[in-house]
């Protein structure tokens, strides 16, 4: 589409040179390092400005407040959703068609909806519910008494066990298992484990993603819910009976111990571990491979393990490296103390 067409629909002004510029003809969107002069880029962050004088592309999508650029402006109050937003205009995934493929097993009570695409060897089990428009791939597998709701999409290989529910708009990427038992077990006299029956399902709010190889496990009784909004990030495990808070971002191969909430707005960085019983309130950011062993208050941001306040941690590892060149330090100041002390005692005697 012409670059004018495409600020309109963005609902964005165009800075540009010259009439001319609002007739260039875009065909997709790139990074700024890969961007041909027929794609758009964008300009998130303004420290890196300077780069755009490298960049191939015909146009960018950039704040007001950054200087002036070489090419033409598509100007954003939010680089990074618009750059979003253009991306879903060139690139739409493919979708099958409503139907249910000759292959699929579908029990016979099972609720379907309009426009449903049930594909290759994907099952849907006894009183099962799935959502106008809903796409199950193939090899999804949805159990007894669970219910999809509408527009999801379940990529293949996912699972959603028994009597757990998926809200609309939810989307799981390849190899997600929503609702497999927590790790529950009671330990006998005699050493061996009972397994402790998990009979409390997982409920997935709306507009919730998943992403690859995920588990958010059910509960013992209760539930475990996860709100509406949170994304979930690849080999991430969400253990028995926990609350992720709406728009909460977990990054990959973070793991929440049993009963963990988490409330509005939190972000967990990457290998995060938190050991469970315990609340981190809103807003709250922890860093990378930190290890939480306790209530996070709202606002803060921590890191380390166990995690403390990250301004704290950050002077800490600082001091970390140097403790070698410290200890030596130390180790001379003893000498010279012992030293005038063996000379303050020689002058009394």
């Amino acid at each position: 589409m012409k670059l004018k067409d495409l600020a309109q629909q963005l609902g964005c002004d165009l800075r540009a040179a010259s009439a001319e510029d609002g007739d260039l003809e875009i065909s997709g969107v790139s990074g700024m390092e890969h961007a041909s002069p027929s794609q758009i880029t964008f300009l998130a962050n303004p420290r890196y400005a300077h780069k755009v004088k490298d960049t191939r592309a015909g146009a960018i999508i950039a704040a007001a407040s950054v200087p002036a650029l070489p090419i033409p402006v598509v100007v954003s109050e939010n680089p990074y959703v618009d750059f979003a937003r253009a991306l879903a205009l060139f690139y739409q995934p493919p979708k099958p068609a409503p139907g249910i493929h000759p292959t699929a097993v579908v029990a016979a009570t099972a609720k379907i909806g309009e426009d449903v695409s049930i594909g290759a060897c994907a099952v849907v089990g006894e009183r099962a519910t799935i959502g106008r428009g809903t796409v199950l791939h193939p090899l999804a597998v949805v159990y007894e008494g669970a219910a999809v709701g509408e527009d999801c999409i379940l990529h293949s290989h996912t699972t959603v066990r028994e009597f757990c529910t998926l809200g609309n708009r939810v989307i799981l990427q390849n190899g997600v298992v929503v609702g497999g038992d927590g790790f529950g077990f009671a330990k006998r006299k005699d050493g061996s484990h009972m397994k402790i029956v998990q009979s409390g399902p997982t409920v997935i709010e709306d507009d919730v993603e998943i992403q690859t190889l995920s588990s958010v496990d059910r509960a013992t009784v209760g539930e475990t819910r996860v709100r509406r909004g949170a994304k979930i990030d690849s080999l991430v495990q969400v253990g028995h009976a926990c609350e992720v808070g709406e728009d909460n971002i977990i990054c990959s191969q973070t793991g929440l111990a049993g009963s963990t909430i988490l409330k509005k707005n939190v972000l967990l960085a990457g290998q995060v571990g938190v050991s469970g019983h315990l609340t981190i309130h809103e807003n709250a950011i922890v860093y990378a491979q930190s290890g939480i062993g306790g209530d996070v208050d709202a606002g803060s941001v921590i890191s380390g393990s166990p995690a403390f306040e990250a301004g704290q941690w950050r002077r800490c590892i600082t001091t970390y490296q140097r403790l070698p060149e410290i200890q030596k330090t130390v180790r001379q100041l003893e000498k010279k103390i012992q030293e005038l002390e063996a000379r303050l005692e020689n002058r009394h005697e």
